[in-house]
Parts: structure tokens; C-alpha cells; sequence
């Protein structure tokens, strides 16, 4: 098991990670401002689930695989980008739908149809991203210290300590560009406006995910 002074230091490395410009804290801000912060904490969520399949999969030698197989690596590249161009299509023919001023002190709900909808998003956004998966690969094994047992048992741990990381970073991302979105989405204009930039945020993250290269 890793040390605990081992385990602070790489939470501490995981939220400047977390906090540094890239495609899923975009993906956060987009999608909370379009449609409210507890959308995006369902974002959030899945985008965890997604960090701990990657972990998995470092930690079963699976990752070694994708970076080795060139066509591994383009059937996900190209999985990932057609799953955004069909976001991006979905929002950029999206109507405006106002949202009514809510009473003082009320919640809206959200259908549990809806954040299951929304935690699978972020976790296929996440996982078909293979630049994420080969970063995993790089990036785990250097904190794990084969002195201290079990080399996958310390890559899981640095895994869930990874996603308690992106957690706290992107959730609070969530929580704040929601609040700011909430009141944009009162006006027709604003709302539509928020479709047609989440269609070009969804359609730029797919042409830079075609383009990427190993």
C-alpha cells in the first residue's frame, strides 16, 4: 500500500491536473451552464467512473495493450469523436427552453432518467479518449513503489484518490458555471445561444480527439 505522505502528494499533483485547461473540465463548464450544476455533477460522475476504468485498466495490463495496438488506439479515437459529433449535432438543433424563475428556497428535480443519461455521457466521454488512457499508463506506475507490495493494489489506490481529486476540482466547476448558467437560461435568446456554443465546444473536442496521434 502507498504511504501516506505518498498519497497527499499525488492527490496534490491530481487537482493541478484537474484544474489545468483540457477537454473534460470543458465538457463540465459547457454542459453545467447549458443545463444546470446538477447536470453537471452528473457530468462530474461519470467522468470519475471513467477515471477509475482507466485505473483498471492500468492496473490489468489492458492499457498496455491500447498503447501498443495501433488499431486499438484509432477504433477509440474514432469512437470517441463520433460520439461528439452526435452531441454537437444534438445541441446545435436544440429549441430554447426557458426555465421559469424559481420560488425562493425551491429545488428543481432532475428525473433519475435524465442523471443516468447524463453519468453515462461523461463516462463514454472519458473512456473513449485514448490520449486519456495512455496518460493513465504513464502517469500511475511512477507513483507506485514495488517495495511497498502489490504494484496494481497502488496504482487502484492512486486511481480512487485521482477521482476523489477530479471530484472536489470539477464539481466545484459544476456548481459555480451552473449558478452563473441558471440565470441565462431565463432568456430564449441566451438559451439559444448556449445551444449553438455547446454544439461548437462538442464539435471542436471531436475534430481535436480525430487529430490526435499517439
Amino acid at each position: 500500500m502507498p504511504t501516506p505522505d505518498a498519497l497527499i502528494a499525488f492527490f496534490g499533483v491530481a487537482v493541478l491536473l484537474a484544474l489545468s485547461p483540457g477537454p473534460d473540465n470543458l465538457f463540465v463548464l459547457v454542459q453545467s451552464v447549458q443545463r444546470g450544476w446538477r447536470v453537471g455533477m452528473c457530468v462530474v460522475l461519470g467522468l470519475c467512473l471513467g477515471v477509475l476504468v482507466h485505473t483498471v485498466a492500468v492496473a490489468l495490463g489492458l492499457a498496455a495493450v491500447f498503447a501498443a495496438s495501433e488499431n486499438a488506439f484509432i477504433a477509440l479515437k474514432w469512437s470517441g469523436a463520433a460520439y461528439l459529433l452526435w452531441l454537437a449535432w444534438g445541441a446545435l438543433r436544440a429549441p430554447s427552453q426557458v426555465s421559469a424563475a424559481p420560488q425562493a428556497g425551491s429545488v428543481q428535480p432532475l428525473a433519475w432518467q435524465d442523471a443516468l443519461r447524463m453519468v453515462a455521457r461523461g463516462t463514454v466521454m472519458n473512456i473513449t479518449n485514448p490520449k486519456v488512457l495512455i496518460f493513465f499508463l504513464a502517469f500511475l506506475p511512477q507513483f507506485a513503489d514495488p517495495v511497498r507490495g502489490s504494484v496494481a493494489l497502488q496504482i487502484a489506490c492512486f486511481g480512487v484518490v485521482f477521482g476523489l481529486a477530479t471530484l472536489l476540482v470539477f464539481g466545484a466547476i459544476a456548481c459555480f458555471s451552473g449558478a452563473f448558467g441558471a440565470v441565462l437560461q431565463r432568456s430564449a435568446s441566451a438559451q439559444w445561444w448556449l445551444n449553438r456554443l455547446a454544439g461548437v465546444v462538442f464539435l471542436g473536442l471531436a475534430l481535436r480527439l480525430a487529430t490526435v496521434q499517439r
